[in-house]
């Protein structure tokens, strides 16, 4: 099946969309180092996917201390703004438009990755007991490794964080790309702020559900009076149910997932940012996002709307049809098809997905996957 509906254009604040597939941000732990610096090899790998109507980069730290895995690319020094730059410039060359993810993993850190070896930092000290952080321990070899008990942010660290997320915002621009997306989701520090579970501060980042949502506030502010909210993104994985193990990768549950995320949606709706991006839960038998909250979500924010998580081209198409969504996006298809919109339009087969080069590595598993022949 075609799916024609993923195939027609749409507006995305001052762009227009040749399509309403999405590339996500998928991370692939392929910087050069040291400076964790995109790479010519990062641009083609954006390049050949170029055909997606909306692209989001992988998450790029905004300083050193929001890193969490090895090799992943920054945002902060004039290097990585040069390296990014190869990136965009490729994808604007093929006609792409392209966002970059700005990323703070706050707790889901480890001191092998902190400047000086300190301890991560976070809203409180409270260990992220079912996450991994990914360490290296030779050249390209690393391992996982149990986050330590991160230190509490003070109120005045908390301040210059956002600050940190408008000047990484500004870096963006420089580095070419057409807007940015703060990464809010999967448990990293702005969910943190969010969650009642990692936020337990007694200041006004902490307490209410409004003064937990301060820190996402203040941040997009921030970062729209840099870019304009028509070039502003945000991303959520709200979960209904799960385990702790399910926290690892979609976020934390919270007690109230459908009134705490509609809070965090109306921050967004004041703000009158481009789009909201909705990851949800991709793994066997995840629990599935309910319809109640779907429709809560398009009845209180304006932007476009964007849902990724295994979703196939018949079950995002059903999703614009019934106008809860404008734009899908498909990651591990994605990854093993470079021309996927391609494939999706014409109904040509997918490539299957190898686990090999996922995660590091060079050329395998990365860009070489083949494009459609025929």
């Amino acid at each position: 099946m075609t799916q024609p509906v993923l195939s027609t254009p749409v507006t995305l604040g001052h762009h227009t969309l040749n399509n309403r597939v999405v590339l996500p941000p998928l991370t692939r732990q392929r910087s050069a180092q040291p400076g964790d610096i995109a790479t010519a090899l990062m641009a083609e790998y954006y390049r050949q996917r170029a055909g997606a109507g909306f692209m989001v980069s992988e998450g790029t730290q905004i300083e050193p201390r929001g890193q969490g895995y090895a090799w992943t690319p920054g945002i902060y020094s004039a290097a990585q703004i040069d390296g990014w730059r190869t990136v965009t410039d490729a994808v604007h060359a093929d006609g792409g438009v392209i966002f970059a993810q700005l990323w703070h993993v706050g707790r889901v850190s480890h001191n092998a990755l902190q400047p000086e070896g300190a301890a991560p930092v976070a809203p409180s000290a409270i260990a992220a007991l079912q996450a991994k952080a990914f360490i290296e321990t030779g050249p390209g070899v690393g391992e996982l490794k149990q986050p330590p008990v991160p230190r509490a942010l003070t109120t005045l660290e908390v301040k210059a964080l956002v600050a940190q997320y408008a000047q990484a915002a500004r870096n963006a621009l420089d580095a070419g790309f057409d807007g940015v997306e703060i990464h809010s989701a999967n448990g990293y520090l702005v969910n943190q702020f969010i969650s009642a579970h990692a936020n337990q501060r007694d200041d006004e980042y902490g307490g209410s559900l409004d003064n937990r949502l301060r820190f996402l506030r203040e941040i997009v502010e921030a970062v729209c009076q840099v870019v304009g909210p028509e070039r502003l993104g945000v991303r959520f994985s709200p979960l209904f149910s799960g385990t702790d193990q399910d926290r690892v990768y979609i976020g934390l549950v919270e007690e109230d997932p459908h009134h705490t995320y509609i809070e965090a949606i109306k921050v967004l709706e004041a703000s009158g940012i481009a789009y909201l991006s909705i990851a949800e839960a991709d793994w066997d038998n995840a629990p599935d996002l309910p319809d109640s909250f779907r429709q809560a979500v398009r009845e209180t924010f304006s932007g476009r709307i964007i849902y990724a998580g295994r979703y196939t081209a018949e079950r995002g198409a059903r999703l614009v049809e019934a106008g809860l969504a404008d734009l899908i996006a498909f990651g591990r298809p994605f990854i093993a098809n470079p021309d996927l919109p391609q494939r999706i339009f014409k109904g040509w087969p997918l490539n299957p997905l190898r686990e090999e080069g996922m995660y590091g590595g060079g050329e395998a598993g990365y860009i070489d996957y083949p494009t459609y022949l025929g």
